[in-house]
């Protein structure tokens, strides 16, 4: 029989060493910052209100120029390309991943009338194909109102898997972990799911116009704004780790090469689909930097000092966050 005032005392015990942890990583940041004031890289992906946001990648415009304007108030807000050694105080930059239209459509407008930079890491493959991007392309399948069978039976002659789909839980496991298995697999193995996906669910390769990826004419005006950079962000959105070294050269040069044909100029940075440690290797940033790279952007938690490697450049993933939540997240760096 367990013992309520026990496993009191352990809850404690954790809450009270989760403390002094929080407390230690705070003071390790005051003492680092004092010494070297920091670049805190902030992630987002979307500026979009939507109905539906699985993957919690959508910040709505009020939300997103609530947090724009505290932060061109509070701090320095520096371009991610630049060189940051010459940076004085605590200060933040603004990044963009994957490519999606609103970008372009709502992030763009506001950042220009705020005066404040971004820069957006664009998957090159994905622009002017009017597609979703395939995670997006998953939800809508999965957590469709289709008629569905009773089960999903995943085969590609290299992995097989069944999961039950009779139930909303049921679907929202197989959503949740085929994505998982998603990351592990190039892109033709995943298009191969995709179409499994599809047959299984009696539906086409249909695209919500919410969900699309932005046009060669969108990603044009991107690169006229004084206030957005482009940097590249692979072909096919595929973590790198998940690849061998000369299909990672490909999807890393080939963003690069692509995107600068489109836009007439250089593209410097990268960003590493996914970006969790796990999700590339030495090797790939080796491939950065053979590819003309300036710097790399990760996508943990993280601050940039002098010594942080800029092709590993940490970074916060910002939700739809309200004002007085977004700083409380900020405080963990000991910035605000």
């Amino acid at each position: 029989m367990a013992c309520p005032d026990c496993d009191s005392k352990v809850s404690l015990r954790q809450a009270f060493l989760q403390r002094v942890l929080t407390f230690a990583r705070v003071g390790r940041n005051f003492f680092r910052n004092l010494f070297d004031p920091p670049v805190l890289t902030l992630t987002y992906h979307r500026v979009n209100t939507l109905q539906t946001d699985p993957q919690l990648l959508a910040v709505t415009p009020e939300h997103f120029r609530a947090q724009l304007k505290f932060l061109k108030k509070r701090f320095p807000i520096v371009r991610f390309e630049d060189d940051w050694s010459g940076v004085r105080e605590a200060s933040v930059a603004i990044t963009f991943d994957d490519g999606y239209a609103d970008n372009v459509l709502a992030a763009l407008p506001i950042l220009e009338e705020l005066e404040v930079p971004a820069i957006f890491f664009v998957c090159a493959g994905a622009v002017g194909t009017h597609h979703e991007f395939w995670w997006d392309e998953v939800g809508r399948i999965v957590m469709g109102e289709w008629t569905f069978l009773k089960r999903f039976d995943l085969n590609d002659g290299r992995f097989r898997r069944t999961w039950s789909t009779e139930t909303i839980e049921e679907r929202c496991k197989l959503y949740g972990e085929i994505l998982d298995e998603m990351k592990k697999v190039d892109a033709s193995r995943r298009d191969s799911w995709l179409r499994q996906l599809r047959q299984w669910a009696g539906t086409g390769e249909e695209v919500r116009e919410v969900n699309r990826a932005m046009t060669v004419g969108e990603l044009e005006r991107l690169g006229q704004s004084r206030w957005a950079t482009v940097g590249a962000h692979t072909i096919t959105h595929t973590p790198l780790s998940s690849l061998p070294i000369a299909e990672q050269r490909k999807e890393i040069e080939g963003s690069k090469k692509q995107l600068e044909v489109w836009l007439g100029r250089e593209v410097p940075v990268f960003s590493y689909p996914f970006g969790q440690q796990g999700d590339y290797t030495q090797e790939t940033v080796e491939l950065c930097r053979q590819a003309g790279f300036v710097k790399a952007a990760a996508n943990f938690p993280g601050q940039a000092h002098r010594w942080t490697d800029p092709y590993q450049i940490p970074r916060l993933v910002v939700r739809n966050w309200p004002l007085d939540i977004f700083k409380k997240h900020l405080r963990r760096f000991w910035i605000v």
